[in-house]
């Protein structure tokens, strides 16, 4: 608890700012009027009383002095934050001042001063108005500092620029302390930067003991994907909390701050390398074009308009039926446009007469179908409701898109469509399948599909809902210790779909490679473990947080597959493969849709499940479920 006497030392924090301000004022003209002294005095031998002194020699300089800090902001600035770029801003006011007051003293000259005052005058200043900033900053710094207690300590892994602007943007943190760097070049071990030792982060585990170190920041934000999985594997036997700094532009500017540090991306905890994206792919059906994406305001739609956008597309679509979605990445994308005309427009996919104005209206040449029912066991409840949005939904944009000739049209799938043991995963095969039938009649549109599985921070993400579950202090429900599961970014997966979509050439089934699939229990761990906390179980009793097993929901697998067959090639993208696989003509699949249309409109769920079976390769529903829709 801070003292009385510690409150009375920073009572001049609650000044009015003009008072502050004309305290400085004060101080430096003091400044001025003691550095003329003690520059007679050094150039004399001799102490002159102050009353003796030309009265010329004083007040000019004064005002010169107050007039160029005035120019150049000293007393806007909050004193006692005051950093490094303050005393190099003094420094440049003191060097104008200089030549204005050699050119008055030692060219013009004064009666009884000495011309040579002029030149040792501004040199006294410049020591003292720094010195009396740096004191002002030690005495109103951060009152906390006088109680590191109250400060938590961290340390900072790199101590390179990005760890260095790190500390001394930390050094300003009422709340954080930083009691050294860690780094991984053995030469720089032993050695201080700033005060602050580094360390060779082996020894983190001791040091984190030592000193009651909770978190570690890493500042290495040029840092392969592979080094930085190494540097994790490392900390996470620690028990320490790790934050991460990004690649910023901000870095080439000089300007990092502790609100840039962020929790790990999912795809950095399990170590994955995003590839970069290939621009003449990204732009071959965007730039300039007029170009539609339904479900725009879900986590792919909408992650696809921000890739879209930044591709200077000359108008671009947002379909969707849920207005606050609509509002919110109409309202994200305006901070990225550029030129762009967005028309945010609400409607259903199913909605086949209102599809066909807005085809009529704005002629889109390009059309990313990203609106679906994809949460398992929801529409695994909702089993009309779901094929009406996940096929008819499909249909009505695929058939309005080919009568008014859009140049592409892409789906957005799922790997959940293979051999589908649930009722979202067979709803998207079939609107593959719809898409691959049509094909076959080779319309003018070039029709595509995009399958790919989970993507990291998408609504209902596994690893948002464990994040959130360590952050109320668990458990983590999982539903199964074997669950394993391919992930991919939101963002690789949108950039992903924008180029597989330029690469078609027709009814193309397009699935993108997500690596090796992970164990979400591996995951679960992990994140545990990098929040600095550790797992509860029998062979630790007293761990923070417990993983609870809740048993497969409806529908779900434990594994999940993204090919149905063997039959599949390589492309020009090294992540991007061409699937090959069995579809219906389209006349059996449309007389199939009217026997299931016919189904829906009767809720008959057996009959339903009945045209699934035979059009779906592999679909095996677990149980009969009870439909909760009401028509």
């Amino acid at each position: 608890m801070i003292s009385q006497r510690t409150n009375i030392m920073f009572f001049p924090l609650a000044w009015p700012r003009y008072l502050k301000v004309a305290i400085a004022i004060m101080v430096d003209v003091s400044i001025c009027v003691l550095s003329t002294w003690i520059a007679i005095y050094l150039r004399l031998g001799e102490f002159i009383a102050l009353s003796n002194i030309n009265l010329v020699v004083v007040v000019i300089p004064s005002l010169m002095a107050i007039s160029i800090f005035f120019v150049f902001g000293l007393y806007r600035e909050i004193f006692r934050y005051s950093g490094l770029k303050v005393l190099a801003t003094v420094s440049r006011a003191i060097f104008i001042y200089s030549i204005f007051h050699a050119t008055f003293i030692s060219a013009i000259g004064i009666s009884e001063v000495p011309r040579t005052v002029g030149v040792i005058q501004p040199v006294l200043m410049l020591l003292l108005v720094g010195l009396s900033r740096v004191f002002i900053r030690q005495w109103l710094g951060v009152n906390e500092r006088l109680d590191p207690k109250n400060r938590k300590k961290v340390l900072i892994y790199g101590a390179g620029k990005a760890g260095r602007q790190l500390a001394n943007a930390i050094e300003n943190s009422a709340e954080l302390l930083v009691a050294g760097f860690l780094d991984d070049d053995k030469s720089l071990h032993g050695q201080s930067l700033n005060g602050l030792q580094i360390y060779d982060p082996a020894k983190l585990m001791d040091l984190s003991k030592k000193y009651g170190v909770n978190d570690v920041y890493l500042a290495m934000p040029t840092v392969g994907g592979r080094r930085r999985n190494a540097i994790l594997n490392r900390i996470k036997d620690a028990k320490v909390s790790v934050r991460i700094l990004p690649s910023l532009i901000d870095l080439a500017e000089g300007r990092v701050t502790v609100s840039d540090l962020r929790e790990l991306d999912i795809d950095e905890l399990l170590g994955r390398a995003p590839v970069k994206p290939n621009q003449i792919l990204m732009g071959r059906t965007i730039t300039h074009k007029t170009v539609m994406v339904t479900g725009a305001g879900g986590s792919i739609g909408s992650e696809l308009c921000k890739q879209i956008i930044i591709l200077s597309p000359e108008k671009l679509l947002l379909v969707e039926q849920n207005e606050l979605a609509l509002y919110e990445i109409n309202k994200q994308l305006e901070t990225y446009n550029e030129g762009v005309s967005i028309i945010p427009l609400l409607a259903s996919v199913q909605n086949k007469s209102l599809l066909k104005k807005i085809m009529e209206k704005w002629r889109p040449s390009t059309v990313y179908h990203a609106a679906a029912y994809k949460h398992v066991p929801l529409v695994e409840q909702n089993i009309i409701e779901g094929i009406k949005n996940n096929v008819f939904g499909t249909l009505a944009p695929l058939e309005v898109s080919i009568e008014y000739d859009v140049d592409n049209f892409v789906l957005v799938s799922t790997d959940k469509a293979v051999r589908p043991t649930n009722l979202m995963g067979a709803s998207k095969r079939l609107a593959e399948m719809s898409l691959q039938a049509r094909a076959e009649s080779k319309p003018f549109t070039t029709l595509s599909m995009v399958r790919f599985g989970n993507v990291l921070g998408s609504s209902g993400s596994v690893a948002l809902r464990f994040r959130e579950q360590i952050r109320a202090g668990g458990p983590i429900t999982l539903t199964h210790p074997e669950i394993t599961r391919f992930f991919m970014t939101v963002s690789e997966a949108a950039q992903l779909v924008i180029q597989a979509g330029s690469m078609s050439k027709g009814g193309d089934l397009f699935v993108l490679d997500m690596g090796e699939p992970a164990k979400i229990l591996t995951l679960a761990k992990r994140m545990t473990e990098l929040s600095g906390l550790t797992i509860k179980d029998q062979n630790n009793p007293d761990g923070d947080i417990e993983i609870e097993i809740i048993g497969l929901r409806p529908g779900e697998k434990l594994y999940e597959e993204l090919l149905i067959g063997d039959g599949v090639e390589s492309t020009s993208h090294p992540k991007i493969l061409r699937a090959k696989e069995e579809f219906v003509s389209w006349e059996e699949f449309t007389d199939e849709m009217v026997v299931l249309n016919e189904a829906i409109n009767l809720n008959d769920i057996v009959g339903i499940q009945a045209v699934l079976k035979r059009l779906v390769d592999g679909y095996l529903p677990e149980e009969q479920v009870a439909d909760l829709t009401l028509n």
